[in-house]
């Protein structure tokens, strides 16, 4: 058993010293990475802002430093090496705001373009296909600005992030030179024996970045048509180029015809001298002989300014062999040499002066905001060019210029004046379907003023008003004379009234021209309810004279009217009345009623209570009413027990009519009720059942006694019994204020103040009327209240019209043609009103626009060339041609020259520098010519051709004859080769018109009536309706050539109505009716509203916002009070008691009173009318029916109850309220009254209210009746209401005194639906081409005023346009070059023509040009592409027969960008041509010169491809344009050239790719086997590792290439590689290694536990038998097992 502990224990501790081994080496080797490194290392975080006491050096700054693993955890620094850890602090610079200034980033420029690929080293790759990506470089420093020298970038950065130093590049591939395919091979330079073909290309791309260069242009093969038949032609003639021209050598010899023939100026000599002879002619002719001598000397070739000299020039003739070299001239005497002299002319450069000064410069004032002037000098030709001399250069130049001294004055300023304020216009503002709109006089509300604005010369304006003006205006104030006041933008009308100019001058934005205004409505007089008749009293209660009376009755204004309370009907109505008293006493209250004889009961008397009061109802003093009965005292009864009690009276009700008449009579009624029956009323209803059942009454005494109830219980009076004859005083409306003569004090109080005008009166018509009468007499109406008739009132200020004074008259053309359909030109001016007069003022002058027609200049400009005859033609100096061929006749070709002046179109000779400047260029002054020799023919010019008789028909017909000897000629009479006549058809004068291009936009007809000031408002003028559309027509010929419009009896448009279809505004229906007020008692609201009947179109003015039902929701909600006392309940006299229990004894007991209620209209006379009773408060209904005790005989009888006290505030639930009874009848002797008072709790809500104001919402804002939109008036009510939420009668928060601080009135403002105001279109533009098919012209107009709130909105259209009348374009254009020729010769130096001719096309990029006749073009400057030097012909070399020579250039190519995948790249574009060569024999190819190609950039590049075209049989590289090149195609192989993979590509998602690979489609990787050849094509991710026995040998992704290597070493790979590397890129130990670790640890537990079971399993048992263990191993962990056990 110990054994087996032993031997555990020691296993065990073998085990565990394994586990720290591994363990040990595991830790060891995580610690480094496979090359020793340590797996920790140190980081850390940026540096902190720099901290500092002062600015500048001497700052610090800190940053976090720790140490990680290579995982990226964080760690414990003794992990790290700390002797390299870095500094967590460091010295900086503290930065600034004010450092700013002083550092600043410099930015170097971008450097070279580097590839990527040199950057890491990994090598470029063998072939570009789309280009090569790059990156750029620059240097980026902080410096200090003064002397740029480095600073840290920590203070640059800041201020401003650190620019980028590095960006992305494209590097373009090589572009090898690109050429065209070969022509077909020329024929054969030799029709018999050995020759050359030749066949070319041309260059169309040059090579760029490095490409090849271009290859031979040109190809040669050997050719013999046939063996040559005889000795074949080596020599040729070859002309070579004419020497420069050059003046003959003084010589004596002259040839035979010239001799004796005197020199110009001898024979001018002679021939004056024989004219004199003949005899002096008149002075007249003499005088015309001179001019004319003068003008012939003046424009002789001769002179100065021409100085022309014939010259000379000469060439050679030699004789070449085939192979190039010369021999003599013997060797070719088959031809015969051509002329080796000709004239020319002397080139003569053009001579001019030197520049003359500076002419002064066109600004003269000094002022830096305007522009600058401009000045120019000129120079004069002292000599024109001759003979191809140099031209002469610009003969006038300017340059900018400011004046420069101290007398320069300040420049006139410009400024912005405007008119004043039209009137406030409401009218433009009303949509169409108002109904108001036919009467506008009194619309008001919001509106639009114009004004109209120009601009002057500020300054002179003042200097004006300094220099001038002052002593005028000064007369005029002591004079009186104040003008009135101009509108704003003036300092006072003086200024304001300069001459208007130009508004161009003025700068800035103009002030507006358009504004709201605000024209004020009409105040409507209001006026409260009718008062009570008053008493009867004088009219004048100090004078009574007479003793007729009035009553009155008064009304009082509630709202006062615009212009004062004398628009209001009358405040007063008067009646007559008899027996008037100014005082009377007004009785307040009875006193108790005291019984006579001091009884306790029984009849008695009531005191009366009163006070004087004057006719106004106010208390007096006593002693007024001293003439006035005093009221007398009051009978009344006191009941006693038995008598009757009856209640008081009541108040006398309102009187029912107003006044009396014949038919109708105002009464009065009071009532009374019965409380209780007296004590005889009883025995006298039961006496009779006493009688019979007790057979004698004496037995009950108690029966008898008492006064009875009266009968009477109801008392009625006249009231109101004055006639119904009512007057009242009425005023008619007050008219015009007028001067006052008589109130001269009045004014002179007033002339002290200039700007307050005079006072003046008023008066208006007074009268008396009766009413339902008309007018009576005025005594009639009291006096007293007699309204005024005159009053004062200021007189309105005159306004004298104030205009500007006239502007400049507009300049008159300077040409002298006429004006439009041969109309005089006209030049006018105007002027402005800048004030309208009112109130009789000055009246504006009738003339404010003059116009005057234009005067003729006296000397039209205008310049034109004046050719003169040509002169005699000029041949070389014999003494020169002496020894060539045909000298002794003086004949061949020469040249004639002519003069040339400048005439004024007038004809007046002017110096030739004026046509310089102002013509075409100038005419030629030399031709060569022709004297003809013995035998050549001489004809006549060609004649005219004859007339056609009939177009498209008929021939015409031009001739010429033979002159002199060359009649006789046989030659000459040879008509092929001298024809004297020519024939050709009539032209077809045939012409077609069809329609080209859009129609234009409907264009309304011109004539409309102008608006105001220029400016359209959408609604006022017409801007819909018919109009017409415009198409151009074209008009070609027979030959379907462009001519004018007018051959096709055209007017050059095909016209078409149109319609602009009208805006229609948006339609509502009328108001609806007024909804009834919300509430019956207090203030609420009521509604109207419109519904749709119309939606907008067109661009109509748009609807109101529309609701769910697509109604539009207009409404109007304006307060309405409803007075809680308008409508009141009222009751009738209780009826007389129903007593439901007799008692036989007494008519008294329980019993009923019922009484009539109803609702009344009241009124200020009080109730009239019954009305329904739901409009009246149901809870303030009185009772109907009461049930109560009728008191008995000798009981109390008390009142009815008062009203009950009011509760005391607040309402806290702790305080009572009372009514009160008094005692009518005192019951007998013993008894007592019952209670008297009663009392009840005051409860909140039920008998006790609190009481509040409550403000309501605002109303609409509500406009005057005419007003249409502006300025209006938004109200709200107070309520009051009670605690409970019941709006209840205003008094009871009146009597509360509760305060208002609540506006009830205030200012709104309903936006003015303002239309869009447009400007005038502008006048057509002219034409957008001057000729052609596409030329438009465009018109505009602009939004003076935008739309606002619901006015009609801008039209979308704001220009239009219509096509141009078409024209033809003609213009001058080259023909072809002729081929060089070269006179008699096979080869040399000869000409080559082209002709200038008169072209027509129809100005599109691609219409086709035709030739026609040159007349057409005469009005043209004389210029081919803008280029005046004309060439019409030039040298050319004809090659010999043999000769290797450059062929001509050809065209230029297409203009070719550098792009790459489509897109160009920052490359100038670029286009080519070429010269190749052409051999003809081939011995001389070697003497060949070499080719040559041109570039030159261009504009608007193309971006072309190239790809390879066609098949195995046929392949060619191809541009994108359809052009077959040579190179440009990508350098893979071609199609049908490329190795089909081997084998093939059979597997699923596979391809064979351009190396010949079997490659996987992407999202697929390959599997490949182990000879490398594709297996398969799974999906990625797919993980395999291959065994020994396993076939796959390589499981890879794409993804896994690495892109640096050569593509050519990456597909074929064979070996194998594991691609499960346990350590990542970074040198890290991936995640899954961790895990692979932990699991072998585990197993590796596993298997050595079961071993050891194992063993100690079988050690038991074998230490049992005793055998011995053949492994020792095992022995031993058996006896460890032995011993655990």
């Amino acid at each position: 058993m110990g054994l087996g502990v032993r031997g555990a224990r020691t296993a065990f501790l073998c085990l565990w010293r394994l586990f720290v081994l591994l363990c040990g080496f595991w830790t060891t080797r995580s610690q480094t990475t496979g090359d020793g490194k340590s797996l920790y290392f140190w980081e850390t975080g940026p540096w902190g802002r720099c901290m500092g006491s002062e600015c500048g050096p001497g700052g610090s700054q800190s940053r976090a430093v720790w140490c990680a693993h290579m995982e990226g955890w964080t760690t414990l620094h003794t992990n790290c090496l700390q002797s390299t850890r870095p500094a967590n602090q460091q010295s900086c610079f503290r930065v600034c705001d004010w450092h700013k200034d002083l550092y600043d980033w410099r930015r170097g420029p971008w450097n070279q373009c580097v590839p990527i690929s040199l950057r890491t080293g990994a090598g470029r790759t063998g072939v570009c296909s789309q280009g090569e990506e790059g990156i750029q470089t620059r240097e980026v420093n902080c410096v200090l600005k003064a002397d740029e020298s480095p600073a840290d970038d920590a203070i640059c950065e800041y201020f401003e992030p650190k620019s980028r130093q590095e960006q992305a590049c494209l590097i373009p591939c090589p572009q090898n030179c690109v050429v065209t395919e070969f022509t077909p091979w020329t024929t054969c330079s030799k029709t018999c024996g050995l020759g050359l073909q030749n066949r070319i290309r041309s260059v169309v791309a040059p090579p760029l970045f490095g490409g090849l260069p271009c290859p031979n242009l040109t190809e040669f093969q050997m050719c013999s048509p046939r063996a040559c038949e005889g000795r074949e032609m080596v020599f040729n003639l070859r002309v070579g180029g004419w020497s420069e021209c050059k003046l003959p050598s003084s010589s004596p010899t002259s040839p035979p015809e010239s001799s004796g023939t005197p020199v110009r100026p001898v024979r001018q000599a002679q021939w004056r001298k024989g004219k004199e002879r003949k005899g002096n002619r008149d002075p007249e002719m003499r005088e015309l002989i001179k001019n004319k001598r003068n003008r012939n000397r003046l424009n002789r070739p001769e002179d100065d300014l021409w100085n022309i000299e014939v010259g000379y020039q000469s060439r050679q003739v030699v004789c070449v062999h085939r192979n190039g070299s010369m021999v003599s001239l013997s060797q070719c005497p088959h031809w015969s040499l051509p002329e080796t002299y000709q004239s020319c002319l002397m080139p003569k450069d053009c001579v001019i002066t030197e520049w003359g000064k500076w002419s002064p410069c066109s600004k003269t004032c000094s002022d830096p905001s305007v522009p600058q002037g401009m000045q120019s000098r000129s120079r004069q030709v002292l000599r024109l060019p001759a003979g191809g001399g140099i031209q002469c250069p610009q003969l006038e130049e300017s340059q900018i210029c400011e004046p420069i001294g101290d007398g320069v004055p300040p420049c006139s300023t410009y400024a912005w004046r405007s008119t004043e304020w039209s009137e406030c216009r409401v009218d433009a503002l009303l949509s169409q379907q108002d109904r108001r709109r036919g009467n506008q006089t009194g619309l008001c509300g919001g509106g639009v003023q114009n004004r109209k604005v120009y601009c002057v010369q500020a300054s002179a304006e003042l200097l004006n008003y300094i220099n001038n003006n002052k002593d005028k205006q000064e007369d005029k104030s002591l004079n009186g004379q104040t003008p009135s006041v101009p509108p704003l933008l003036s300092v006072n009308f003086e200024i304001s009234a300069s001459q208007p100019v130009d508004n161009w001058l003025c700068t800035g934005s103009s002030p507006s021209t358009t504004r709201l205004c605000q024209i004020p409505c009409p105040m409507e007089c209001e006026l409260s309810p009718w008062g009570a008749w008053g008493p009867c009293t004088f009219e004048n209660c100090d004078e009574r004279v007479v003793k007729k009376g009035f009553k009155f009755r008064r009304r009082k204004i509630t709202n006062y009217p615009t212009g004062g309370e004398g628009n209001c009907p009358h405040l007063v109505e008067a009646v007559p009345c008899d027996d008037p008293s100014c005082f009377n006493w007004q009785l307040l209250k009875l006193e108790e009623c005291i019984p006579d004889d001091n009884m306790d009961c029984g009849e008695g008397t009531q005191n009366p209570k009163v006070r004087c009061v004057n006719s106004e109802g106010k208390e007096v003093e006593r002693e007024l009413c001293a003439d006035v009965v005093y009221p007398a005292p009051v009978p009344c009864v006191v009941p006693c027990p038995k008598d009757c009690a009856l209640s008081l009276w009541t108040t006398w009700s309102t009187c029912s009519q107003t006044c009396s008449s014949k038919t109708a009579e105002g009464k009065q009624m009071r009532t009374r009720a019965i409380l209780a029956y007296n004590a005889g009323e009883v025995t006298t209803m039961v006496v009779a059942w006493i009688t019979v059942l007790e057979g004698n009454v004496s037995k009950f005494p108690e029966l008898y006694g008492g006064s009875s109830c009266p009968s009477i219980l109801q008392e009625v009076r006249n009231c109101n019994e004055h006639p119904c004859i009512v007057y009242h005083w009425q005023t008619g409306p007050w008219g015009q204020c007028v001067a006052d003569t008589t109130a001269s004090n009045i004014n002179a109080s007033f002339s002290v103040d200039k700007s307050t005008c005079a006072m003046g009166m008023q008066t208006r018509k007074v009268i008396c009327v009766k009413v339902n009468v008309g007018q009576v007499p005025p005594k009639k109406c009291p006096e007293a209240p007699r309204p005024q008739s005159v009053r004062p009132c200021l007189l309105p200020c005159k306004k004298d019209c104030i205009v500007t004074s006239f502007s400049e008259w507009t300049e008159c053309p300077t040409s002298c043609e006429a004006g439009t359909n041969g109309q005089k030109s006209k030049q006018s001016r105007y002027r402005v009103v800048i004030q309208m007069p009112a109130n009789g003022g000055q009246e504006c002058p009738d003339v404010l626009y003059e116009e005057k027609d234009c005067k003729k200049p006296s000397v039209c400009p205008g310049y034109r060339w004046k050719t003169h005859k040509w002169r005699k033609c000029l041949l070389v100096s014999w003494s020169i041609r002496k020894d060539s061929k045909g000298a002794q006749e003086n004949c061949g070709t020469g040249v004639q020259t002519r003069a040339i002046s400048c005439r004024q179109l007038d004809g007046v000779v002017v110096d030739v520098v004026q046509c310089l400047k102002f013509t075409s260029s100038m005419p030629a002054v030399s031709q060569p010519c022709q004297l003809p020799c013995r035998d050549n023919c001489q004809l006549t010019n060609w004649s005219k051709f004859s007339s056609c008789t009939s177009d498209c028909v008929g021939v015409r017909t031009r001739r010429r004859a033979l002159v002199g000897k060359s009649k006789k000629k046989d030659k000459c009479k040879n008509s092929q080769m001298y024809p004297l006549s020519e024939t050709q058809y009539c032209p077809c004068d045939k012409y077609n018109a069809q329609p080209v291009g859009n129609w234009s936009d409907c264009i309304l007809p011109e004539g409309r009536v102008e608006s105001v000031l220029g400016i359209k408002v959408q609604g006022d003028v017409k801007e819909c309706g018919q109009g017409y559309r415009y198409q151009a027509m074209v008009c070609y010929d027979q030959e379907n050539r462009l001519v004018e419009a007018s051959r096709c009896n055209s007017h050059g448009y095909l016209e078409e109505a149109c319609i602009v279809p009208c805006p229609s505004d948006c339609k509502l229906s009328e108001w609806s009716n007024w909804s009834r007020c919300s509430k019956s008692c207090g203030s609420g609201v009521k509604v109207r509203s419109k519904w749709l009947r119309e939606k907008p179109y067109n661009g109509g003015r748009p609807c109101p916002k529309l609701d769910h039902l697509n109604q539009v929701n207009v409404y109007e909600v304006v307060p309405c009070v409803s007075d809680c006392s308008q409508y009141i309940w009222v009751a009738e006299p209780w009826s007389v008691w129903k007593v439901s229990n007799v008692d036989l004894k007494e008519n008294c007991g329980e019993g009923v009173q019922t009484r009539r209620v109803r609702c009344m209209l009241n009124s200020v006379d009080g109730p009239t009318d019954a009305v329904e009773d739901y409009l009246c408060d149901p809870e303030e209904m009185p009772l109907g029916t009461r049930e109560s005790r009728l008191p008995c005989p000798e009981d109390c009888a008390l009142s009815d109850w008062s009203t009950w006290s009011p509760c005391d505030l607040p309402c806290s639930g702790s305080g009572d309220r009372e009514r009160t009874a008094f005692a009518l009848r005192l019951p007998k002797e013993g008894e007592d009254c019952p209670v008297s008072m009663q009392t009840e709790p005051c409860l909140l809500n039920r008998n006790c209210f609190h009481y509040n104001y409550n403000i309501t919402d605002w109303s609409t804002c509500q406009l005057s009746a005419n007003a249409v939109c502006g300025i209006g008036v938004k109200t709200r009510m107070l309520d009051c209401v009670r605690s409970d939420s019941k709006s209840v009668d205003m008094k009871f928060c009146k009597e509360l005194g509760l305060e208002k601080k609540w506006l009830m009135n205030a200012s709104c403002m309903v936006e003015c639906p303002i239309n869009c105001q447009l400007s005038d279109w502008s006048a057509w533009s002219d034409c957008s081409q001057t000729c052609g098919l596409e030329g438009k012209m465009w018109r505009i107009r602009t939004v003076v005023q935008a739309t606002q709130g619901d006015g009609r909105p801008c039209p979308f259209q704001m220009e239009q346009w219509k096509p141009c009348p078409v024209r033809p374009c003609y213009k001058w254009q080259y023909g072809p070059w002729s081929e060089c020729r070269v006179e008699e010769v096979v080869c040399g130096v000869g000409l080559r023509f082209r002709n200038l001719s008169c072209f027509v096309s129809d100005g599109s990029s691609n219409g086709q040009s035709s030739i026609v006749e040159e007349e057409l073009c005469a009005g043209l400057e004389l210029a081919v592409d803008d280029d005046k030097n004309i060439v019409l012909e030039e040298t050319c070399t004809l090659p010999c027969p043999g000769d290797c020579y450059l062929m001509e250039w050809s065209d230029w190519s297409s203009c070719q960008s550098v792009c790459v995948k489509g897109q160009r790249l920052d490359f100038s574009p670029v286009q080519v041509r070429s010269r190749a060569i052409f051999a003809q024999e081939p011995e001389n190819i070697a003497q060949c010169p070499d080719q040559e190609w041109q570039s030159r950039p261009c504009t608007n590049g193309e971006c072309y491809e190239y790809r390879w075209m066609g098949g195995p049989q046929l392949i060619w590289c191809e541009r994108s344009d359809g052009i077959n090149v040579t190179e440009g195609c990508p350098p893979a192989l071609p199609p049908g050239l490329d190795p089909s993979c081997d084998p093939p590509c059979d597997k699923p998602q596979s391809f064979c790719s351009e190396d010949g690979l079997c490659m996987c489609e992407e999202g697929y990787t390959e599997v490949l086997t182990v000879e490398g050849k594709l297996e398969q094509c799974t999906p990625i991710p797919v993980l395999e590792i291959p065994t020994a026995g396993d076939k796959k040998a390589d499981v890879k992704t794409s993804l896994a290439i690495n892109p640096t290597l050569p593509t050519t070493t990456q597909p074929g790979r064979v070996g194998r590689t594991w691609y499960l590397q346990p350590f990542g890129p970074d040198g890290k130990l991936k995640t899954w290694v961790y895990g692979v670790a932990a699991g072998v640890f585990v197993l590796l537990v596993f298997i050595v536990s079961m071993i050891y079971l194992a063993c100690s399993y079988s050690a038991i048992r074998r230490s049992l038998r005793k055998p011995d263990c053949g492994n020792g191993t095992v022995v031993w962990m058996a006896q460890v097992a032995h011993e655990l056990t």
